[in-house]
């Protein structure tokens, strides 16, 4: 976890300038203050930093590497392009750092009962493993859309001993499954520990969540140097809820010659309900249990969205991300689910490496970027997860434009 003098908290309220805070019922005021105190406290003992960090290294398989792409920079005709490889994690993504962390906070609590959220499954996939390995009660709400597209980490959490609860209300995808996960943890708080998947949700899931995913920057920062003997020239990450992008970028957010660009969906084009770029499409509001960019109308309804990537299919993000913009900090792009399926395909016959549909969102924008850079920089892009659960997706793709 971040040493005490690396830290960038929120304010008091659990604020990053306008953004972030605590919008909950009044029923959960007491189990969020509860949870702060407990995170708060753990975060600066040692005896559970040490064991998180055992699990990383053991179970996990951190650190994991980073590669340099020879045949897709070819390509890209540009910068040289390095990978950070968080789909070679255990269960295949990014989401375990932030599972097993939240489920010994949840252990050390007293909590035996456990409520996710997932769109991808990545999440509950993680979840469910960590629960396992732990002997955590675990319940995972899934939008129906999302189960009919990731039927493969249904099958994964059920084998883990996990309970899927298929979430028919909405739109039937994420933003409706975190809905569910929250009435429950409204109506089971003495028991019950929700453990949320992303950079989202009321003060302190945000914070907490960005520091259990920290350790992807920390790894990078030194690996790259190792690498190249310099900082790269920017980083690339996709952005649904964010937390795969504020791990990367955490450790560079103080080096002002690192651009930092995340990268959203923009489904089939930029029209109302046909995409997941927030940034593109959005405005300020509160959406679960935060302040932040939300695609909306007028009246402060929220708008369906659509990706090919079911990570991606969600109408806010996460609220330090709001704020990294609003900053000039970061900057945000979006690229479509054809220049996604393009991206999935190149690099799994340029280099051997399927990656999940999130992440290929970012090795298609990766590669403008490239391009500017030109043949002196260095890109890193952060590769969220391995594309196996998305293999039936895209070959109905290929198949339905063929």
């Amino acid at each position: 976890m971040p040493s005490a003098t690396s830290r960038r908290d929120p304010d008091a309220r659990g604020y990053f300038g306008e953004f972030g805070g605590r919008y909950v019922p009044e029923t959960l005021v007491e189990p969020v203050e509860e949870l702060e105190r407990a995170y708060l406290a753990v975060r600066d003992d040692a005896a559970f930093a040490s064991e998180l960090d055992r699990l990383l290294k053991h179970y996990v398989g951190r650190p994991t590497p980073i590669y340099e792409t020879t045949r897709l920079a070819r390509a890209a005709g540009g910068a040289r392009i390095f990978l950070k490889r968080e789909d070679l994690t255990h269960t295949g993504a990014h989401k375990i750092n932030n599972a097993l962390g939240q489920a010994l906070l949840a252990a050390r609590m007293g909590k035996r009962r456990i409520v996710a959220e997932t769109g991808a499954g990545q999440h509950g996939v993680a979840t469910a493993t960590a629960c396992a390995l732990l002997g955590l009660e675990c319940h995972v709400y899934m939008g129906a859309e999302d189960m009919a597209r990731q039927a493969l980490n249904v099958f994964r959490m059920h084998l883990l001993g996990a309970d899927v609860r298929r979430v028919d209300a909405g739109s039937r995808t994420l933003k409706d499954a975190i809905n569910e996960a929250m009435r429950d943890w409204v109506t089971n708080v003495a028991d019950t520990y929700y453990l949320l998947g992303s950079v989202l949700g009321p003060h302190p899931y945000p914070l907490m969540v960005r520091e259990f995913q920290s350790v992807i920057g920390r790894e990078a920062r030194g690996q790259m140097l190792d690498l190249t003997g310099r900082l790269p020239d920017a980083i690339v990450a996709c952005v649904g809820g964010g937390s795969n992008a504020i791990g990367i970028f955490d450790a560079f957010v103080g080096d002002a010659n690192v651009r930092l660009i995340g990268v959203e969906a923009g489904g089939e084009e930029i029209v109302r309900g046909r995409h997941a770029a927030r940034f593109a499409g959005g405005s300020a509001g509160v959406l679960q249990g935060t302040r932040t960019f939300v695609l909306q109308d007028e009246d402060g309804n929220i708008e369906l969205t659509h990706s090919i990537s079911a990570g991606l299919d969600y109408a806010a993000v996460g609220p330090e991300h709001a704020w990294l913009r609003a900053q000039g900090r970061a900057e945000y792009a979006h690229v479509t689910d054809a220049e996604a399926l393009d991206a999935f395909q190149q690099l799994a016959h340029l280099e051997g490496i399927l990656p999940a549909l999130e992440s290929a969102h970012a090795v298609a924008y990766a590669r403008h970027v490239a391009k500017e850079l030109g043949p002196s920089g260095i890109l890193l892009v952060n590769l969220s997860g391995r594309g196996d659960k998305d293999v039936d997706t895209v070959e109905k793709s290929i198949d339905a434009h063929r």
